[in-house]
């Protein structure tokens, strides 16, 4: 029944459909007649729409009130007592729930922080005992280190005391300088200990023998080859006659040795330098002998002439690298340029004052000289703007130009030279006080990569020449731009966009201070600076040696020369450029102490601290002590320096090449005698204005320092003018007793 009721509706419910028919009642139907007498209706109020609605509403009304009995029977009431039970348990579960999460969130809470805080507390515990740990580490550390150093320290000491103990008893031993023992013999060390081993230099391998000889000069390869026969069999390897440098014995050279030596070794001789030699005009004929010849230089030698160069070219071809500066050639040799050397790349006219602009035109001439790269014209005073026309219609390929100590180079020139040669790279404008912006500008056609102007009091030069630096020369990497005195801070923030620069010389820019600096380091070029040199730029002080060492971790050579507002914070500064090996502190406040923080450095090779008067014997000696690979030194006019001080040097620097020590008024002979006897490779020595120094120290020089090359004594009063004949022998030497110069420190009675 209840499937017919789904499917059918409740539209069709009759009232008795759920009674069992035979239960029903038998009810006989009304008649339409009954029901009129019934209700008195009549045929106008009883419509059969009426009849229908009446019928439906009592259908059901009856459906109603059955249906609902019946489903009051078929589904059983649920008691209200357990509806209620059932939400009060229901409440009684949320209510413990909700207490439940406000007990235990606090809780929670509580442990999440209780279990942070035992993490941070056993963090800290673990970093206390790895700090002890490491603490203790440190101490046994530096106690085993300043173990070492002291022994060290006593080691080197004792051995100093006994090097120089026998090396005063062989001062003794040999009453006459002429009986030098060799160099060898010393550095070795076995001459202060025993006697020397044998040893044969032709069991070398050839390539090492080679290698050897190769760095020989002239004479020194001539001595050698006189030793014995297995000897001269091993200079006369072509390949060493290769490079034959007869400037090396211009004082002694002899026309038939270059003779006999061209005739020799012709077919192998690629480079001939004759810079300076006084070779007969015949003799310098005999270059010609020289078929494979690539290098010549000629510079200086005075009795050069057009009818020489003139052989030259004719049989020398091949000729690449040409130096005829300081000769007195004329148009003639500049007409054969062109001719004869068809290949050559490298030509140096420097000071040659009697060719004239005709001659740069015969460049034009035969092949001409379109595969010249590198123009030397300094000192070329005859040159007009029509000459170095010339020049850009002849050499078109050239890249590298100088042009110094020409007074009359004006914008002009360079304008009518770029005109034709677009490929110059690099230029060298020194002692040129008519160039101005303009001259910055006309070169913007070109993609240079070096500038290199010099010239005290042009104030032509200001910041716009470096303003669209970036734009003009994109690729520079070389700038150097000393004693212009119209750079200012904006001229660094012009450079800074560059990306390529790593060598900036701005020595004696007087205007340039630490806000122009800091604004150039936050580019991108701070990271590619080499070499930086801020000299005599006083503006400059601590703040910008510490951007220096932020941003710049590939700087080598550092110059802070003059620079008053530097002090010792700043030299703290500098210990973190790891990468610096030569730094310049000339003429500045440092101290003792900023001498001891230098200490820390400990890679510097180079160090120069001349006219500084703020230090001592101390703050030196502790630089040195720990500077055991320093090679340079400069203090030069630091008049509180002394014995103690070179006693120190000469035990921990051993490899000490350069050493000045001029207007140092305290030093004596015992001092020069400890150095003597321990820095063997000693090239250059300065010790003008030393007015305690005797001839003794030249007997100590000759013995010790054998490769000593340079020695500057001027205003060594005590030292004989024969003593410094002797030495003259020996190494080149400036010696002047009698005049006092305008730097020294000390007056007539030292």
């Amino acid at each position: 029944m209840i499937i017919v009721i789904m499917k059918n509706g409740l539209e069709s419910l009759l009232w008795d459909m759920c009674i069992d028919p035979s239960m029903k009642p038998k009810i006989r139907r009304l008649s339409e007649t009954y029901l009129e007498q019934l209700f008195g209706l009549d045929d106008q109020l009883m419509t059969p729409d009426l009849m229908i609605k009446a019928c439906t509403f009592y259908t059901g009304h009856l459906v109603k009130s059955h249906f609902s009995g019946w489903k009051d029977i078929a589904i059983p009431r649920i008691r209200e007592e357990d509806i209620i039970a059932k939400n009060m348990e229901i409440a009684i579960k949320h209510d413990n729930l909700k207490l439940q999460k406000y007990v235990f969130y606090p809780w929670h809470s509580y442990v999440k922080n209780l279990k942070e805080q035992i993490k941070d507390v056993l963090f800290r515990i673990q970093q206390i005992f790895h700090n002890k740990k490491l603490i203790i580490i440190l101490y046994k550390w530096r106690d085993k280190a300043i173990y070492q150093s002291k022994k060290r320290e006593e080691e080197l000491l004792l051995k100093h005391e006994v090097q120089l103990k026998k090396w005063r008893n062989r001062i003794k031993s040999r009453g006459a300088i002429e009986e030098i023992v060799s160099v060898e013999h010393i550095w070795s060390g076995d001459y202060f200990v025993g006697k020397i081993t044998e040893f044969d230099l032709t069991q070398l391998p050839e390539r090492a023998i080679l290698q050897i000889f190769s760095n020989l000069n002239l004479k020194d390869m001539i001595i050698f080859g006189q030793v014995c026969h297995a000897w001269m069999a091993m200079i006369q390897n072509s390949t060493l006659w290769n490079h034959i440098d007869f400037s090396s014995v211009k004082h002694t050279l002899m026309d038939k040795y270059v003779v006999h030596t061209l005739q020799r070794w012709r077919l192998n001789v690629l480079r001939l330098n004759f810079r300076g030699c006084p070779l007969r005009l015949k003799t310098l004929r005999f270059v010609s002998l020289c078929k494979n010849l690539q290098e010549l230089n000629v510079s200086d030698c005075s009795t050069l002439t057009d009818e020489s160069m003139k052989h030259i070219s004719e049989c020398c071809p091949g000729i690449l690298y040409l130096n005829l500066s300081y000769t007195a050639i004329t148009n003639r040799t500049m007409r054969l340029l062109p001719r004869h050397f068809h290949n050559l790349q490298n030509l140096s006219l420097a000071y040659c004052r009697k060719f004239t602009d005709k001659g740069l035109r015969y460049l034009n001439l035969g092949h001409g000289c379109h595969k010249l790269i590198y123009l030397d014209l300094s000192g070329c005073t005859q040159i007009s703007v029509q000459g170095f026309r010339n020049i850009a219609n002849s050499c078109t390929g050239l890249m590298h130009l100088i042009i110094n100590d020409v007074p009359t180079l004006t914008d002009n020139c360079l304008k009518a030279l770029v005109e034709h040669c677009l490929r110059i790279t690099s230029v060298v404008f020194i002692g040129s006080p008519h160039i101005s912006d303009l001259a910055f500008k006309v070169l913007s056609k070109c993609n240079l990569r070096k500038i290199r102007f010099e010239e005290t009091g042009n104030k032509r030069i200001t910041d716009s020449c470096f303003k669209h630096i970036d734009k003009h020369y994109p690729n520079i990497s070389h700038i150097y731009m000393a004693n212009c005195k119209g750079i200012t801070d904006s001229s660094l923030k012009s450079l800074s966009p560059l990306k390529q620069l790593s060598v900036l010389n701005l020595a004696n820019c007087i205007r340039i201070g630490d806000t122009g600096l800091k604004q150039f380091l936050d580019g991108p070029s701070s990271t590619k600076l080499r070499e930086l040199n801020l000299s005599n730029c006083i503006q400059v002080g601590d703040a910008s040696i510490l951007r220096l060492a932020e941003r710049c971790p590939n700087l080598n050579y550092l110059s802070l020369r003059n620079c008053e507002q530097l002090t010792d914070s700043g030299v703290e500064y500098i210990i973190n450029i790891y990468s610096l090996i030569s730094l310049d502190l000339s003429g500045t406040n440092i101290t003792n102490k900023g001498l001891s923080i230098l200490s820390r450095h400990k890679k510097l090779k180079e160090l120069s601290l001349s006219e500084c008067y703020e230090f001592t014997n101390y703050g030196i000696q502790v630089f040195c002590r720990v500077s055991q690979i320093l090679e340079q030194l400069d203090v030069s006019y630091c008049t509180q320096l002394s014995d103690e001080f070179i006693t120190t040097l000469s035990i921990y620097c051993l490899n000490l090449t350069f050493l000045s020590i001029a207007g140092c008024t305290k030093i004596t002979d015992s001092a020069v005698e400890v150095l003597s006897a321990k820095c063997h490779y000693l090239h250059i020595l300065d010790i003008s204005g030393c007015p305690l120094l005797t001839d003794e120290i030249c007997e100590f020089l000759q013995m010790g320092c054998q490769q000593l090359r340079i020695l500057k004594m001027e205003d060594c009063r005590l030292i004989s003018r024969e003593a410094a004949m002797k030495m003259s022998s020996i190494v080149q030497q400036e010696y002047n007793p009698t005049g006092t110069s305008v730097w020294s420190s000390y007056d007539d009675k030292g």
